[in-house]
């Protein structure tokens, strides 16, 4: 679908360039920075082009320039100062912010605004410094000026320009001069020479003394002076200063704080350790390390400086001209990246705009929706990115159309599945007095399950009334709209229509339930691992041992829980579960669910959770089913109790009753020493050690020694017989 999506784009094109034609302003040549010199002339350029007619007005610190015989507007927007002042007097100056402003029948657009400097060089803040210097050590002067251009330093000795080809001497441009490997013949006065389109100025005298003769003694590494903090814009130069001295000459190296590699390209050496690094950019931003090593050991000295490279606002994302008709709903989006963050704010034709109740800015003011759009609405919406870098604008037109110019929405759109892979779109032929007013039409489509930001789209010309959508996923259900555009804009959407590309059913749900209360069951289950592979889900139910299914819930694909509740008290009820989709439903997922009289358990089928065909005419057999548990039940609670209660009797039990669970009455307790059933003193009988064993006999199927054969349906006891003493009789 790669191919459609440029398609879009074109059509995108077409349509925002269709928003009232040619009506779209757009500046073609923005006014720029400029450094104007005094008494002489200053142009600055405004090209505007749009529907005419047009007209362009210049402000400077957003205030009107008023144009007469000194400032005048050319016709092509130009703007011309044909002498550039700054008055003593009251201190007033030509120089400032300026920025130009075009407008036609439809809005007003404002230019980037231009910061013009009047050219000066004032006097020197710093001068070189006299100094003395040991024959073969290092030299460094420095002076400091702030002109507007940047001057340009050079240096002289004696009054006479160095001599640049020399490589110890090194000439940095903020104004440093350093001299390595210095000579006798290095002594004198120097001095430095400032020059930009302003003026020329020379700094103080500064004396140079070589002593000699000294004995050369060892020295420890000593930087004189290392990098300074630096902030510069991308693409320029950066210099950073590192210059050491000591016996022997110390071997400066460069580090990034952070470990990163500074690498190679643009990247160089000036003098005995000076970095240059040009055409900086972001990624130059970091904390440098100067080193000074002394040959052969690990001793050194180290220096620090920050480098801050920025950035001037960049836009990401423009905001895009629209047409919509009264009542609707409009939203620009404005995304720009620089360094540091820029700041956006919106003007309205030109103005600073104001939110309010059908005004709204969110996202950092990244975000523009206007709502409940009335014809006041209508104006040309411009962003504006700013940071310390620089500044930046883009713009877009809001258009407010009548209903009656858009077109319809299409009709009788279908969509039938032509392969595992490709569905088939077409719709209805406008009549041809609305096809001339149409340029296009796009198709919105997206997975069931998916959000709307994953939607797709695909244009398609006016003449095309089907459309096949290919490299789709098998079995997979997708949503399908259609919009026409024309000049105006866009028409309101087509029916939406859900179709399923050919490839199989989906696979039966699993599912999962929690009894709530006493009347309410939560069912859950797990959704399919890729959107589109579901179109819904049907969940119905019936109380044990009815026959029919409650009419069933329809549950979107994206949902995976449901409360069933109003269900009756400790009643059994059986829940089934079915994926669809278009090429038909999956196999179901059956539970069983019985609510406890307290409402806090549930007990399902002995086969818990069962997959199924979903016929109905299985129903009678489960029924049945679940009568035979409770029976079952029944029938094991009461053999438990029966054991119970057989095994207590049978401590009275003599040993010629073992096939009676009866106590022995009358003379046969008597012939045992016993009456009601307590023995005399003295007496002795065996004691009876009585066992249930699992198995079930007939007292009438004994074998030898009181053991009896397994006969199901009843439960034997087992009498092992040994003789022991009777309490009381001190028998031993």
């Amino acid at each position: 679908m790669n191919q459609p999506r440029i398609l879009l784009t074109i059509l995108a094109i077409v349509i925002y360039t269709n928003v009232g034609g040619a009506s779209e302003l757009a500046f073609l040549l923005e006014p720029s920075d400029v450094i104007a010199v005094r008494d002489r002339p200053l142009m600055l350029d405004c090209q505007v082009e749009g529907e005419g007619p047009i007209s362009v007005t210049w402000r400077k610190n957003g205030v009107p320039v008023a144009t007469g015989q000194r400032v005048a507007v050319l016709a092509n927007g130009t703007l011309l100062i044909r002498n550039f002042q700054k008055r003593k007097e009251n201190n007033e100056t030509d120089a400032g912010e300026y920025d130009c402003a075009a407008q036609n029948r439809f809005g007003m657009l404002i230019s980037r605004k231009a910061r013009v400097q009047l050219a000066s060089l004032p006097k020197f803040h710093t001068h070189p410094e006299s100094m003395s210097v040991d024959e073969g050590g290092v030299a460094r002067f420095q002076c400091q000026v702030n002109g507007i251009p940047e001057a340009i330093i050079t240096w002289e000795r004696d009054r006479t320009p160095l001599n640049s080809q020399d490589t110890r001497y090194t000439l940095l441009p903020a104004g440093i001069l350093q001299i390595t490997g210095v000579k006798r013949t290095d002594s004198g006065v120097y001095r430095c020479v400032a020059t930009n389109i302003a003026n020329v100025r020379f700094s103080h005298e500064a004396q140079l003394n070589v002593t000699g003769g000294a004995p050369r003694i060892f020295k420890e590494p000593v930087i004189l002076s290392g990098p300074q903090n630096l902030t510069i814009t991308v693409h320029q130069t950066a210099i950073l200063e590192c210059i050491a001295t000591g016996n022997p000459r110390p071997i400066v190296s460069w580090s990034r704080l952070d470990g990163r590699s500074i690498g190679v390209e643009g990247i160089q050496v000036l003098g005995t350790g000076n970095l240059m690094i040009s055409d900086v950019s972001l990624q130059h931003s970091g904390v440098y390390v100067c080193a000074a090593n002394r040959p052969g050991t690990r001793m050194r000295r180290t220096a620090l400086g920050r480098l801050v490279v920025q950035a001037p606002p960049e836009f990401l994302q423009w905001p895009q001209s629209v047409s919509k008709p009264a009542g609707g709903s409009a939203v620009f989006t404005c995304v720009a990246q620089g360094v540091p963050e820029p700041h956006l704010i919106w003007l309205k034709n030109g103005k600073i705009l104001t939110p309010g109740d059908n005004v709204k800015l969110t996202n950092n003011n990244s975000t523009l929706a206007v709502t409940r759009i009335t014809s006041e609405d209508e104006a040309i919406y411009q962003c504006i990115a700013e940071n310390s870098a620089g500044t930046n604008q883009a713009s877009a037109r809001l258009a407010v159309s009548l209903a009656k110019d858009l077109p319809d929405a299409p009709q009788d759109l279908r969509a039938t599945p032509l392969s595992t892979t490709s569905l088939q779109l077409t719709w209805a032929q406008p009549p041809a007095e609305i096809t001339d007013g149409i340029i296009g039409y796009v198709l919105h489509i997206r997975k069931i399950g998916e959000p709307d930001s994953k939607e797709l789209q695909e244009a398609v010309s006016k003449t095309t009334f089907q459309h096949d959508f290919a490299t789709l996923e098998p079995a997979t259900t997708y949503s399908i709209y259609l919009k026409a555009y024309s000049p105006l804009g866009a028409s309101q959407q087509s029916n939406t229509v859900i179709a399923t590309t050919l490839g199989g059913v989906p696979a039966a749900p699993s599912f999962f339930t929690k009894v709530l209360n006493a009347t309410a069951v939560q069912v859950y289950w797990e959704l399919p691992s890729k959107p589109g592979k579901v179109e819904g889900f049907r969940l119905s139910y019936r109380k044990v041992p009815q026959a029919d299914f409650q009419r069933p819930y329809l549950l979107a694909s994206h949902i995976n829980t449901h409360t069933i509740a109003q269900l009756e008290p400790g009643a059994v009820y059986e829940l089934q579960l079915v994926g669809y989709n278009g090429n038909g439903d999956s196999n179901c997922s059956k539970r069983l669910v019985s609510l406890a009289e307290d409402g806090t358990s549930a007990k399902t089928s002995s086969n818990g959770e069962s997959q199924c065909n979903c016929r109905q005419e299985g129903d009678g057999s489960m029924a049945g089913i679940v009568v035979g548990i409770h029976i079952a039940m029944a029938c094991i609670i009461f053999c438990v109790l029966f054991l119970m209660f057989g095994y207590r009797r049978s401590l009275f039990c003599r040993k010629g009753t073992q096939d009676s669970w009866a106590v022995p009455q009358g003379e046969e307790a008597g012939h045992l020493g016993q009456r009601n059933g307590i023995p005399k003193e003295g007496m002795t009988r065996p004691a009876e050690a009585i066992e249930l064993v699992p198995q079930h006999c007939n007292s009438s199927s004994q074998g030898t020694g009181g053991q009896c054969q397994s006969t199901p349906g009843q439960c034997q006891v087992l009498v092992e017989q040994h003789p022991t003493s009777l309490p009381g009789t001190g028998a031993g």
